[in-house]
């Protein structure tokens, strides 16, 4: 096995040099408080800094709290694919609702320079109007989606999906943080809804007698004394006449529970409720009825709207109103008066078992043009029991990897397949494959499966972006989780590491990177045009082949150096652009890519021999190589000097031993090695023998 004498004197100098060289460390500061003020969106401004951790008051525009502003970075660091955090500025309401997450400072590879920004900044704009209540999970809904679940799916980014995932998972953890703190009265999991499987029989005076039903009466009287000493006081003529009238005999029952609303309504009536719950499971409706004069909403009210006249709270939190637009009709004994059903979504906070408040507001006018109108709120509080419903278990998301398995589950299926074949292949049957006369046919169309399917479509190109990462993960400490959120690249990794032990390097660089299958093609349409071939002089080679080691040393240096800029470092390679965005980038970066591939019409696999960072890394990794698993004999390279001259590698020594840590496993060794009509060791065999 080759040792560290056997590596190139620029790799045994650069790897000195990264031993010796002292680490720099670095990490972004938070925003000052001018920088945050200035990216609150109005009618909000940024108020006092709550604690040490960067999280400040959000004010309204009255100047009252309104929610919290805070970075991401400071309460849950979690290193990116670059291996630096992904920063963005959340500010959140007191209800525990995103207003908005805006991105502020990233590393991320793939939007730096491939796909842009754009889609980054659009992935985070899905988070404003929703929860931190809900269960947010970024893919698409597994299995069965019947629209009840609690679940909330962000769409990810095509190509990102696991810088995306890292993201969402930064911005829950920061979020919640300053929930637990900030927030203790939020709820935390599912609210309750009707047991469908309870039922009881009940009638009106059930209701009334058990508190399931609420009345709160306001007379005339009552109302006048709260318009007193105002323009209004005189605009009722009705109160001023008649005192202990009824002004508003509200009533209120919730209508979720089946018991409680066949106690109520009439048989058709209960039968649309039913249908209606059907179609809007989460929706909780509520009978509103006004036996007194005062009326529900104003004559201006459209149905299937918020009522004008009525709003609701619970725990100091506005509760969503809605007008159901479904027909009331009344069982008899129930108070005669403007019945109304609306709804609220459970999904938004909404408890029917604790209590609850139903504002109504009773308005007055003055004078005739352009009237002065006047309000004043009047509550009824209301709360249903217990028994009448139920409580599932929290949803608790699984873990992202496992979210991210499942919505690859089919790519990593047939990736599983077509490494355990090649591997078995390559492992058990490579020397009667090498025979086949049709190798160099079906080794193509394994190299188009690789670029077709792993590279375009599951955007499984390895990159030395991942391996950078890594080191500066290391060094800083921070965890290495952000690997499983791309499960796909990761087999492949896990596939190649285990190859470092069985063959070397020669696995990934000569079977599993599609950037090394499209400079294959290129050679090939190269001969077929017979287009003259460069072939560099074997002290060139030799001198060349040390570059990739110097780029690597380089590259590592950069993180500690200059982790800032890294990833424009690390666009030596050009599989960012050839392979992840299809050459859809800045002209410059195409023509990087289209020259090693215009080259390698000329120069066999030229960026892979010469350039590649991570094909050194994939040659020290070599070192591993547990064997000798290509055959050679005593003749090899004295007298026979085939296999050398046939290598397009360089890869075979003049002794005809092999240099495994440039041997990319293309097998045409082996295939010469086995055939008794072009080794020539075998060949003159047989002529002795035929000469016997």
């Amino acid at each position: 096995m080759m040792g560290w004498i056997g590596l190139p004197r620029f790799c045994r100098f650069a790897l000195a040099l990264l031993a010796v060289v002292l680490p720099l460390g670095s990490g972004a500061a938070a925003l000052e408080r001018d920088e945050l003020a200035a990216l609150i969106m109005p009618p909000f401004s940024l108020g006092e800094a709550l604690n040490d951790q960067g999280v400040w008051s959000l004010l309204n525009s009255g100047g009252a709290e309104a929610g919290y502003v805070f970075e991401t970075q400071p309460l849950a660091p979690l290193p990116g694919f670059s291996g630096a955090p992904i920063n963005v500025l959340i500010t959140l309401d007191l209800e525990g609702r995103f207003i908005d997450a805006r991105l502020i400072e990233h590393n991320e590879p793939i939007f730096v320079s491939g796909l842009g920004e754009a889609p980054f900044r659009r992935f985070f704009e899905q988070y404003r109007g929703h929860s931190i209540s809900s269960t947010l999970v970024v893919g698409v809904p597994y299995g069965r989606d019947d629209g009840a679940s609690s679940l909330v799916y962000l769409d990810g980014v095509t190509k990102a999906t696991a810088s995306v995932r890292i993201a969402h998972e930064s911005i829950l953890a920061a979020t919640l943080a300053v929930a637990r703190e900030k927030m203790q009265g939020l709820a935390k999991g599912p609210p309750a809804h009707p047991d469908p499987d309870y039922d009881e029989a009940l009638t009106w005076q059930d209701l009334v007698d058990e508190g399931l039903v609420t009345r709160r009466l306001f007379t005339n009287g009552e109302v006048q004394q709260a318009f007193a000493g105002t323009v209004w006081a005189d605009d009722d003529p009705e109160a001023l006449d008649d005192p202990h009238g009824a002004y508003l005999d509200l009533w209120v029952a919730d209508l979720g529970p089946p018991a409680i609303a066949r106690a109520v309504l009439d048989e058709d009536s209960f039968a649309e409720l039913q249908d209606f719950l059907t179609l809007s499971p989460n929706d909780e409706p509520i009978l509103v009825i006004d036996a007194g004069r005062h009326g529900l909403v104003s004559e201006d009210f459209v149905r299937n709207t918020s009522p004008d006249w009525m709003s609701a709270e619970q725990d100091g939190l506005p509760v969503a109103l809605r007008d159901a637009d479904l027909f009331v009709e009344l069982r008899d004994g129930v108070p005669e008066g403007t019945a109304m059903i609306l709804r609220t979504d459970r999904r938004l906070g909404f408890d029917p078992t604790r209590e609850w408040t139903l504002n109504v507001l009773a308005v007055r006018e003055h004078g005739s043009f352009q009237p002065q109108v006047g309000t004043i709120k009047l509550a009824a509080a209301h709360q249903t029991d217990e028994r009448f419903f139920t409580r599932p278990g929290v949803i608790e998301p699984v873990a992202p990897w496992v979210e991210a398995l499942r919505n690859r589950a089919s790519d990593l299926v047939v990736l599983s397949v077509f490494l355990a074949a090649l591997v078995a292949v390559l492992g058990l049957r490579m020397n009667s494959f090498a025979a086949l006369p049709a190798f160099t046919p079906l080794r193509l169309c394994v190299l188009a499966a690789m670029t077709g399917f792993v590279g375009w479509w599951g955007q499984g190109q390895l990159s030395i972006v991942t391996v950078l990462a890594v080191i500066r993960t290391a060094f800083d400490g921070g965890s290495f989780a952000f690997l499983l959120y791309d499960p796909f690249s990761l087999v492949i990794w896990a596939v190649v590491i285990v190859s470092f032990v069985l063959w070397g390097r020669g696995l990934f660089c000569g079977w599993l990177c599609p950037f090394g299958a499209l400079q294959e093609f290129a050679h090939h349409i190269g001969t077929k045009l017979g287009l003259r071939q460069i072939e560099p002089s074997a002290l060139w080679d030799q001198r060349l082949k040390a570059l990739k080691y110097v780029l690597l040393a380089g590259l590592v240096l950069s993180v500690f150096v200059a982790p800032s800029m890294v990833d424009t470092f690390a666009e030596v390679e050009p599989f960012k652009t050839a392979i992840t965005v299809y050459f859809v980038r800045e002209w410059y970066y195409v023509i990087y890519a289209a020259f090693w591939l215009v080259l390698g019409l000329f120069l066999f696999k030229g960026f892979c021999r010469y350039v590649c960072p991570l094909g050194a890394v994939m040659a020290i990794g070599g070192l591993l190589r547990g064997r000798d698993w290509i055959a050679r004999r005593e003749d090899c390279g004295s007298p026979c000097q085939l296999c050398r001259v046939r290598c397009k590698y360089g890869a075979i020594a003049k002794t005809g031993e092999i240099q495994y840590a440039e041997c990319f496993q293309c097998l045409d060794c082996v295939q010469i090695h086995d055939d008794a009509a072009q080794c020539v060791p075998l060949v003159l065999a047989n002529r002795k023998r035929g000469a016997a």
